[in-house]
C-alpha cells in the first residue's frame, strides 16, 4: 500500500509543473532532485537556510540526508543518517 502511495506522489509530482519560487526551487522540487540522485522514498523534506535537507529511505533500508542548493538546485552532499539496523 505504501509503494502504491509512494508511486502515486511521484506520479503527481512528476506531470505537475513545479517551479521556483523567488527564494530558489521548492520542497517538491527538492525532494525530486535528491530521489533523482539517490532513489527512495522521501521521509521528509526541511528548509535548512540556503539548503534542504532531503531525508530518503533506500530500498535496502538506508536512510540517507541530502543536502540539496536552496537555489539552484544542485546537490550539496548526500551521507547515511542511520544504517536502520
Amino acid at each position: 500500500m505504501r509503494s502504491l502511495l509512494f508511486f502515486l506522489f511521484l506520479t503527481v509530482a512528476v506531470i505537475s509543473p513545479v517551479h521556483a519560487d523567488k527564494n530558489g526551487i521548492s520542497k517538491q522540487r527538492a525532494a525530486e532532485i535528491a530521489t533523482q540522485a539517490y532513489p527512495g522514498r522521501v521521509l521528509g523534506v526541511k528548509r535548512k537556510s540556503d539548503t534542504f535537507d532531503v531525508k530518503t529511505l533506500s530500498d535496502n533500508g538506508k536512510v540517507r540526508v541530502i543536502k540539496v542548493d536552496a537555489k539552484s538546485g544542485t546537490i550539496v552532499s548526500g551521507s547515511k543518517a542511520h544504517n536502520g539496523r
